[in-house]
């Protein structure tokens, strides 16, 4: 069965970022427990990569979580200045501690700022160097549910190991059949 999905993007104009920071002190506050009630910028879903001496800012935020390291390393040069995949890498990996909650160590995966119109870090930029940007494409309803669910056990397989995550879908299961 097939259905349109909307994917939300925000495209990066690294020509305009002036390296202020407010998108990840806005980020790290919408996502404080509760709400607004804290600024940690380690809890951002976005990080501004920056190389003050070229006065060059990259704003990245946070993608998929990966449970291996990339296999090659590619490099960007930018104004002279080379820079390695990582800094613009939006994924959090085992190789670095980019996009990880500080007090858990749990991967950080941008939500588009859930349940407001859009992205603050967008709304923040008084520079426009981001910009929100929505489509539309066609999706199959069964493997995007079946992606949820491999993404989903994965990352607790990871957290807790396949035995226990075996027993526990296993009751689950034997409780479900009463």
């Amino acid at each position: 069965m097939k259905k349109t999905k909307t994917i939300k993007t925000i495209k990066v104009d690294i020509s305009k970022c002036n390296g202020c920071r407010a998108c990840e002190v806005i980020c790290s506050s919408f996502h404080a427990t509760p709400k607004y009630s804290s600024n940690n910028p380690e809890r951002s879903r976005i990080r501004v990569t920056r190389e003050p001496l070229r006065d060059v800012y990259v704003p990245v935020y946070a993608g998929e979580y990966t449970v291996a390291e990339c296999a090659g390393r590619d490099k960007y040069i930018i104004d002279g200045k080379e820079y390695d995949e990582c800094a613009f890498c939006r994924a959090s990996c085992p190789s670095r501690d980019l996009f990880k909650e500080p007090d858990s160590g749990l991967p950080l995966k941008c939500d588009m700022c859930e349940g407001e119109d859009e992205p603050l870090c967008v709304k923040w930029c008084h520079a426009d160097a981001l910009i929100y940007e929505e489509r539309e494409v066609a999706v199959d309803t069964a493997e995007e549910l079946e992606g949820e669910v491999e993404v989903g056990l994965e990352s607790l397989i990871n957290r807790h190991g396949i035995e226990k995550v075996a027993d526990i879908v296993a009751q689950i299961s034997k409780d479900s059949k009463r």
